[in-house]
């Protein structure tokens, strides 16, 4: 366990901690010392998380749950405060991608589907934490958003819409949270290898084409989940008490510039 836990004491929920992001922010989360409350529909995956947690001395529970059903994210946080006490951090993680089609190919079905996991999803873990964290004095809430919610060209377009509905949903909540002490934040990663993106990276990896991963950004590679787990840690703990109602990128760089052709800035 880390020497200085910057999460020691806090009760923390994550979403999509079956796998990638979620489960590397949910063992950054114990690491740092607090007690988590692991989230995600695969129940098998699931309970490995929690066995790499306690396996490494942290403290956490498993609960399979859909985090786009208003009912099971209400009784989630309420397994929180009943298990652990109550509930200062959540991560409102859990997301796909959707048909990777072109604009005009996608369907109403993919777009609704996208839409409930990506952007009803938060907005389900927003409005039900913050009614403890209320009663508690504050809290910590962070929800994946992505690069490709920031402008277009990184995603799908459903995909890209839920991400860039994440941006406004955690502006919009952090100013109807004025005076709470709860602080709502997004994260939005760049290329990072998860499940979601392990077809891309398998495919450039069986066509010899690994140099190419993350050539559009300054750092020239991807990113890890560990990274983004990094910066959620950094968020749900105290020494963020003054970020709030953000949308950080943590993509290498990726959103830093509009296109160009390297070498011939004009």
């Amino acid at each position: 366990m880390a020497e200085r836990q910057r999460l020691a004491g806090k009760r923390a929920i994550v979403t999509g901690a079956a796998s990638g992001i979620g489960r590397a922010s949910a063992l950054r989360f114990a690491e740092e010392g607090a007690s988590v409350l692991a989230a995600d529909l695969a129940a098998e995956e699931l309970d490995e998380t929690v066995r790499l947690i306690e396996a490494a001395g942290g403290t956490a529970a498993s609960v399979v749950a859909n985090a786009a059903d208003e009912d099971q994210v209400k009784a989630l946080v309420e397994t929180c405060v009943g298990r652990f006490g109550g509930l200062d951090v959540v991560y409102a993680n859990a997301g796909i991608t959707g048909e990777n089609v072109a604009f005009f190919d996608a369907t109403v079905e993919d777009w609704r589907r996208v839409l409930d996991v990506n952007l009803i999803g938060p907005f389900l873990a927003i409005k039900h934490a913050s009614a403890v964290m209320r009663e508690s004095g504050g809290g910590s809430i962070v929800c994946t958003a992505s690069v490709a919610g920031l402008r277009s060209g990184a995603g799908p377009s459903a995909y890209s819409a839920s991400k860039a509905g994440v941006v406004s949903i955690v502006q919009t909540a952090a100013n109807q949270l004025t005076g709470t002490g709860i602080r709502v934040n997004a994260i939005c990663p760049g290329l990072i290898e998860t499940g979601m993106t392990r077809p891309m990276f398998e495919f450039a990896r069986a066509a010899g084409k690994t140099d190419k991963i993350g050539q559009l950004n300054p750092l020239r590679r991807a990113g890890e989940p560990s990274e983004i787990a990094n910066m959620a840690a950094f968020l749900a703990s105290d020494e963020a008490s003054y970020v709030n109602g953000q949308a950080i990128a943590v993509d290498g760089g990726l959103s830093s510039s509009h296109p160009f052709v390297p070498g011939k800035l004009a």
